[in-house]
């Protein structure tokens, strides 16, 4: 009993901690969360999508001098490619780049006022490299010619064809040489860019010719490898022949009304909950709100990327978070019915439902990963803050309301028709356990 009470109040204490952070913010040395998780600041906490805060957006065409012999169109869906990749590992996942005209390609980040700053963003032309596992620096973007996505009929996989400079032969034969004699874990080249690995190629026999191939084990990743080799090699730079800010395409109110409407729908939940389920439901409604706080404090750490699709993809976890509880209270009922006490169908309904709860989440768990890796803009944002809220409401239903409702019969409160049970029910159940000589709350 002492233990449980203890851990009661530290778990209180948990909640109303992160409660308090959500409204207030906190500031503990150069961590800094803002107020209300930065939802109505610059410069930290969550960020927002263009839909809602606006940003800057830059017009870039490429340089070319007489000596160009390449493929202007290919060259610059590789810059593309390699822009939309630099923003989305720098955090801004919900950026958007896109060719426009003949030769343009214009790209948009929201929260940035300043396309000056936005420019600083980007940086320079990307920093390619291939690495051995070794950490030697083998080839950069200067070594590489050409890069192709390929099929090998015969083999039945798709390749990336690259061309490297003869300059660059002898170096790349020695570390190929080197790596295909190392074990099976240490026997790779890495393809990074920006220093972030975009692929790992392991090395089978000595490569001492200019060409090349890496075999990969789809389609799309062999344009992406395709695309971001290439683009360590463009033979032009480009300059920024437009630059602007952009507004936010909702209106200044569209943050403050959709925050209502997910406020006025938790309440509706909870109060839903409570009248069906009554005790459980008070207990799943606490588990609801520190639901809400631990993903804003996710969002707000990692400075996620919060446009309307993002919030649908919170509001949708909710509703999953709330379903859970819908299971794991009706298989209590269904063992009250069955004459169980009061820890015993607790207990026992948890049990049944767990099984189901991690089936269904796994599969939304799996579709938002999947959406993660080839959606785009703000598709990629709905699916990073769908997979943060169904983690937290697996871990907010199974572990949190479980203790809370163990808790409670600990505490001694068993009376059947706290937890969901008409009064009729417990009635005929209190009934049978006197004539079964038994007490139906223990």
């Amino acid at each position: 009993m002492k233990k449980r009470i203890i851990g009661c109040c530290v778990l209180a204490a948990i909640m109303t901690l992160f409660i308090y952070v959500c409204f207030a913010g906190l500031t503990v040395g150069s961590f800094n969360i803002p107020p209300k998780l930065g939802l109505y600041t610059d410069g930290a906490g969550i960020r927002r999508g263009l839909d809602l805060d606006g940003g800057a957006s830059i017009t870039f065409e490429p340089v070319i001098d007489d000596s160009y012999e390449g493929d202007v169109d290919a060259d610059l869906s590789s810059v593309v490619e390699v822009m939309r990749k630099r923003l989305t590992n720098l955090g801004y996942t919900e950026a958007n780049v896109y060719r426009t005209g003949d030769i343009g390609v214009t790209v948009e980040i929201p929260g940035i006022s300043s396309p000056e700053d936005a420019i600083d963003v980007l940086g320079q032309t990307a920093e390619l490299s291939f690495i051995t596992s070794d950490g030697e620096i083998v080839l950069t973007g200067k070594d590489i010619v050409s890069a192709s996505a390929g099929y090998d009929s015969q083999d039945n996989s798709f390749l990336v064809m690259m061309k490297i400079s003869s300059a660059a032969v002898d170096r790349f034969s020695e570390a190929t040489l080197r790596m295909s004699t190392q074990p099976s874990n240490k026997n790779y080249i890495a393809i990074v860019l920006d220093e972030t690995e975009i692929a790992r190629p392991y090395v089978k026999t000595q490569i001492n010719d200019t060409e090349c191939v890496i075999t990969t084990s789809t389609q799309e990743q062999a344009v992406e490898y395709a695309a971001v080799i290439s683009a360590g090699a463009l033979p032009f730079s480009l300059e920024a022949i437009e630059q602007r800010s952009i507004g936010p395409t909702l209106g200044d109110g569209a943050l403050e009304s959709s925050l209502i409407a997910a406020l006025l729908g938790i309440i509706v939940v909870i109060v839903l909950m409570i009248t069906l389920y009554r005790l459980p439901g008070v207990v799943s409604g606490v588990a609801l709100v520190f639901y809400v706080s631990i993903v804003g404090l996710v969002c707000a750490v990692f400075k996620i990327n919060l446009s309307l699709p993002g919030i649908a993809g919170v509001i949708l976890s909710i509703g999953m978070a709330v379903d859970a509880n819908v299971i794991i209270f009706e298989r209590i009922k269904e063992e009250l019915v069955a004459g169980k006490s009061t820890a015993g169908a607790v207990a026992s309904g948890f049990d049944k439902a767990l099984l189901a709860i991690i089936d269904s989440n796994i599969t939304t768990v799996i579709a938002a990963v999947v959406l993660m890796i080839f959606g785009k803009g703000t598709i990629q944002g709905f699916a990073v803050t769908l997979l943060i809220g169904v983690i937290c409401s697996m871990f907010t239903a199974v572990v949190v309301t479980k203790y809370l409702l163990r808790s409670l019969v600990v505490f001694g409160v068993k009376n059947p028709v706290l937890y969901g049970l008409s009064r009729k029910k417990a009635a005929l159940r209190s009934l049978a356990a006197k004539t079964n000589g038994g007490n139906e709350n223990e």
